[in-house]
């Protein structure tokens, strides 16, 4: 059996990654691919319990370097003890966030050194790299007032100003520009059918697989 792929779906507050993946992980079933979805920050007991520390609270519970080692942490358990071996097993693995999200975050919205990032991103995730990322794009206010609408904003991410969230869209596009090959760019402002099409022909196209 070869080994499985794996997709990261990255972008900012209410860009409906969430639903997305769920449509995604029917769709590849239905197809006859076993698929693990998972999520960071969590995925693994590990984790969970890091992102409880991570999501809730003050904003400014964290300071930035703080949150990347957390991250990075969560990260590394996640991948060890559920990403690498679904992988491993032959199983495709859809993640809502990944290593992206900490230098879209924690770079380019906290303006931590992208270096540094990378080095944190290396030693977490190893060889364990996504086959593709599809960011979905969507402008920071329209995506906020979808997150505040769904879930009552207790997010601390989501109460972050707005400059913070244009620097990190800022951010998942700079990460689109370097690594092409990679990502894939989805407009999220359009309806949840025009964007889950939007995804199959990104994977037909980058993968061979037609949904």
């Amino acid at each position: 059996m070869g080994r499985g792929r794996f997709i990261t779906l990255e972008g900012g507050e209410g860009a409906g990654k969430s639903t997305q993946i769920r449509l995604l992980a029917d769709a590849l079933r239905a197809g006859g691919i076993d698929v693990v979805a998972t999520r960071e920050p969590g995925g693994s007991p590990g984790a969970e319990f890091i992102r409880n520390m991570l999501v809730n609270g003050d904003v400014g519970r964290w300071l930035p370097t703080s949150e990347a080692l957390l991250l990075s942490a969560a990260r590394h358990d996640h991948v060890m003890r559920k990403i690498r071996p679904a992988l491993d097993a032959g199983q495709w693995v859809l993640c809502d966030r990944f290593a992206d999200s900490t230098m879209a975050y924690q770079g380019y919205g906290h303006g931590l050194d992208h270096g540094v990032l990378t080095a944190l991103r290396d030693i977490a995730v190893g060889d364990t790299k996504p086959d593709l990322t599809l960011i979905l794009d969507i402008d920071p206010a329209q995506g906020l007032a979808r997150a505040a609408s769904r879930r009552g904003g207790e997010d601390r991410y989501e109460r972050m100003h707005v400059a913070f969230h244009e620097r990190l869209r800022e951010g998942y596009q700079a990460i689109a520009r370097a690594e092409p090959s990679r990502c894939a760019i989805i407009d999220a402002s359009a309806g949840i059918d025009a964007i889950q099409a939007a995804i199959r022909a990104a994977i037909a196209d980058r993968l061979g697989v037609a949904l």
